[in-house]
């Protein structure tokens, strides 16, 4: 059975102090500074050669994959979470085309408010919704070896949109009462026709009548 052989490395640097076993290599790392954040390779080589990357780094923040959804004179409300570990601090950012605006307690009071009830969650209430809200916000959490920043989206919808559908029903039920009347309305003016066609009908009939019965009548006269 062929030897193996493990090294360890972050990035391009080999380290060198490997704890081994009969059955591992391992390292030991204190990590009290963000230099020692980063990734780690574990390389075995021997019949065949493999290896196992390992990402140290600060905690991720769980943000929301969906986006908020909200209406225009509405308020809606942002939340981040670190669960395993407590930031120092929390940092909201607004998107302003591809700048990233900080909101803290100076910037527009009776727009924005941040909740700071718990240590491990954020908060960000925005009151009084415009269209122009809507778009990409980051929460930002600080902790001793580093920041970690996590994205929610707002989205705005005005309040017509929910009043499509009904509006769509009333477009409907209008055209449809349109369509109704306007049969009706050919139906009593076909009714009305027929009936004056009848009536001048029978005006002619009675017209032949007479005029058959004057000519009946000239002819008995000529035979006396």
């Amino acid at each position: 059975m062929k030897i193996l052989q493990v090294t360890w490395k972050k990035g391009n640097e080999t380290i060198k102090h490997i704890n081994k076993t009969e059955i591992s290599w391992g390292i030991q790392l204190t990590v009290s500074e963000n230099r020692k954040l980063g990734s780690y390779t574990c390389t075995v080589t021997g019949e065949e050669e493999f290896s196992v990357v390992f990402h140290l780094q600060v905690p991720q923040i769980e943000g929301r994959e969906k986006p908020v959804v909200s209406y225009e004179g509405d308020s809606a409300i942002l939340v981040c979470k670190s669960h395993s570990y407590t930031p120092i601090a929390w940092t909201w950012y607004m998107t302003n085309g591809s700048e990233q605006i900080a909101i803290n307690d100076s910037l527009m009071l009776d727009k924005y408010v941040i909740d700071r009830a718990d240590a491990n969650v954020t908060h960000l209430k925005i009151l009084k919704l415009t269209k122009e809200d809507g778009g990409a916000y980051w929460c930002e959490a600080a902790f001793e070896l580093g920041k970690s920043k996590g994205k929610l989206k707002l989205k705005i919808l005005s309040l017509m949109v929910p009043l499509k559908p009904f509006l769509a029903i009333v477009a409907e039920v209008v055209i449809l009462i349109t369509l109704i009347f306007v049969f009706e309305l050919y139906s009593k003016k076909k009714e009305k026709r027929a009936e004056v066609e009848k009536e001048f009908d029978q005006i002619e009939q009675l017209k032949s009548e007479e005029s058959n019965g004057v000519e009946s009548n000239s002819a008995r006269h000529r035979k006396v």
